[in-house]
């Protein structure tokens, strides 16, 4: 049976918990084990990995395969290093003891650099957590800049490819214009005979045989009455006669 040494994924959503697990190679990832030999957990800072460094090489030397991220976290708590001692042991390039001293120096570097990390974290001040966040600030608007800016060309080339080809629409059709037939009919419309017969209807003369009415009291200027002094007249005249 081929066997793996992998992680299977716990936790909830986006905060994962894996154990480094011993699982047949043909069984899902999160599915059944035959031992567990650790955990990690990457949402700390350093993460938090625990490996069972005897059981983690017995697993190798009888064939089990390691994952990429399996064989970064052993090489993380040196079991491959501790691997690689027993091997000099085999060959006899030194003896058990130097390898297990070897293997303490090595962990106490490793440890020494945990920690030294680890202070550093905790004894980093806000003013600086702040300005670095400024820094990181500015480097991103200057990125917005550099987009905004190519856009801007981008959409200024756009609209000017438009205007060009918006003038060679217009220019085709403008000349094209002079061979429609629909502009020359046009003046054919305009001087319609209709418009020449309205003065027709103004100068009609029912309107001015209106002054005609308006001389009536010409006859009525002979009067009759008028005349009848003359005949009063008469009688004073043969009055002397009859004397």
């Amino acid at each position: 049976m081929a066997t793996k040494i992998r992680l299977a994924r716990h936790g909830r959503k986006s905060k994962p918990f894996y154990h480094v697990v011993v699982a047949d190679s043909r069984a899902p990832r999160d599915g059944r084990y035959i031992e567990r030999i650790g955990s990690y957990n990457p949402i700390t800072n350093p993460a938090t990995i625990e490996v069972d460094v005897d059981r983690a090489l017995y697993w190798l030397s009888v064939g089990a395969q390691p994952t990429d991220t399996a064989r970064r976290i052993l090489a993380y708590e040196g079991v491959l290093l501790k691997r690689h001692l027993q091997g000099g042991v085999k060959k006899g390039a030194f003896d058990e003891a130097t390898a297990n001293a070897k293997f303490e120096e090595w962990k106490k570097e490793k440890l020494a650099k945990i920690q030294a990390k680890i202070t550093r974290l905790a004894n980093e001040s806000e003013s600086q957590f702040k300005a670095r966040l400024q820094a990181e600030t500015k480097v991103k608007e200057a990125k917005a800049e550099i987009v905004a800016k190519k856009m801007a060309d981008i959409a200024e080339a756009k609209a000017k490819a438009a205007a060009e080809a918006r003038a060679e629409v217009e220019a085709a059709a403008a000349a094209a214009a002079p061979v429609a037939p629909v502009v020359e009919k046009a003046p054919v419309v305009v001087e319609a005979p209709v418009a020449e017969e309205a003065p027709v209807v103004v100068e009609a003369p029912a309107v001015e045989e209106a002054p005609v009415v308006a001389e009536a009291p010409v006859a009525e200027e002979a009067p009759v009455a008028e005349e009848a002094p003359a005949a009063e007249d008469t009688p004073v005249a043969e009055a002397p006669a009859a004397e």
